[in-house]
């Protein structure tokens, strides 16, 4: 297949998610930590009462299992999905609804069934940004191919901070439509302008590798520093041709690391899709693969995924989900931020970034500190207002989950860990 035809292929794979604006939906995805609530030690896959237990005891309420072998490894049902990433961190992906209730009433539905299962093992499953106490070299990958292809891959070819990606990271994230061509532009454009605004207001990592972090945005480093190829902001983000044939080239010229043939993963390491896609059929299976194995700060898939916050605690949580499907479907909104970002570049962009490390929701913008945009943002959302207030309050007081986190911390570990669960979740609601 020539080179024409390969880039195509992929940018029909993405035009075919365009929907009209009276489909919009919003899906979102998070990872959580499994933890003992007395230790707060990280639970792993095999051990006694592990999570593979756990999958499987959700799989006995009715679900359908997902196996490689043996082994279970996810739940596939109509209105969620589990996953487990590479350390056992515990994955739910939400089905896309139109409204944020409609996300929420479905949240609190399938976390009510899931928690008591952890709950009766005295099990937490924690929302913070980073393991809250165990260090990823004593947690060991779950038995999952891929996971050692990518592992041989980033050894080889990654970045300072890969395996804290993929052991040690738990995120936040959310998918939002587009309507054509155009409107995937301008929101393409815009995620990735405030990546460092999501990454600081949505910053909830106070440990790391079992000390307090010193920083500010340690998701935002580790991404940063993961995979140059693969991660952070792709730097045509800001380009004026920005298109989907460019993004669709971008994969192209991307290292593979695994393909799926023949019902199992094979190892391709820095092999680029440009080649794999010479011998192997372009598949829409193929295709999904190749943009699912990229991890921008903003992906594209049939649908555009904002990746940057961390996991947060209920009500920040589905406050991240307002003010995210806010920012991108009220018109108004949009094009604010289109003009505030509009001299936006590459460097420009990686400059923020920098300066968030060291001063986070304090960074200046122009004339303001990023808290300050955000709280700008939060009032001129008319829907969800529900949602938004509590961030609304947390900015006002110029304050990250992180902050919250902290005090509760230096108060009593386990009292924090314990708030910062969806366990405390269920019971309070």
């Amino acid at each position: 297949m020539n080179y024409d035809k390969k880039i195509d292929a992929i940018v029909d794979y993405i035009k075919s998610g365009e929907k009209s604006v009276e489909d919009f939906k919003v899906g979102f995805e998070v990872e959580h930590f499994p933890i003992n609530a007395e230790t707060m030690e990280t639970i792993t896959y095999g051990e006694k009462g592990g999570v593979r237990d756990s999958l499987t005891e959700i799989e006995k309420l009715g679900y359908e299992g997902v196996y490689e072998g043996e082994n279970i490894m996810g739940i596939s049902a109509s209105d969620f999905a589990i996953s487990i990433e590479p350390a056992a961190q515990f994955e739910v992906a939400y089905g896309a609804k139109k409204t944020v209730d409609e996300l929420f009433d479905n949240y609190k539905k399938v976390m009510g069934q899931i928690v008591p299962i952890f709950d009766k093992k005295n099990q937490l499953l924690a929302q913070v940004g980073y393991q809250p106490k165990s260090k990823i070299d004593d947690l060991p990958f779950i038995p999952k191919e891929r996971y050692k292809y990518m592992a041989q891959y980033f050894k080889d070819f990654g970045g300072s901070s890969p395996f804290n990606m993929m052991k040690g990271s738990g995120s936040l994230q959310v998918a939002i439509d587009y309507k054509d061509e155009a409107d995937f532009k301008k929101k393409f454009f815009v995620a990735n302008a405030v990546s460092t605004f999501l990454y600081s207001t949505f910053d909830n990592a106070y440990i790391f590798e079992g000390e307090v972090y010193p920083k500010h945005n340690l998701r935002q480093s580790i991404w940063d520093n993961c995979d140059k190829n693969r991660s952070g902001i792709y730097d045509f983000a800001f380009d004026s041709d920005l298109s989907y044939e460019k993004y669709a080239a971008k994969i192209l010229a991307t290292d593979s690391i695994f393909i799926h043939k023949d019902g199992k993963d094979i190892y391709t390491g820095n092999t680029p899709f440009e080649e794999i896609f010479d011998n192997e059929d372009m598949s829409l299976d193929m295709i999904n693969h190749a943009l699912s194995i990229v991890f921008p700060d903003v992906r594209v898939k049939t649908y555009i995924e904002v990746r940057m916050p961390d996991n947060v605690p209920y009500p920040y949580n589905f406050a991240a989900v307002a003010l995210i499907k806010n920012m991108f479907y009220d018109e108004e909104i949009l094009q604010f931020l289109s003009q505030l970002f509009a001299d936006m570049t590459y460097e420009r962009s990686q400059k923020l970034k920098d300066k968030a490390l060291m001063q986070g929701i304090d960074t200046i913008y122009k004339d303001k500190k990023i808290s300050e945009w955000m709280l700008e943002i939060t009032q001129m959302i008319k829907e969800d207002s529900e949602y938004i207030k509590p961030l609304e309050d947390l900015l006002k007081k110029d304050q990250t989950p992180r902050d919250i986190y902290e005090s509760l911390y230096k108060e009593d570990p386990q009292k924090a860990i314990c708030n910062y669960s969806v366990n405390k979740f269920i019971k309070e609601n």
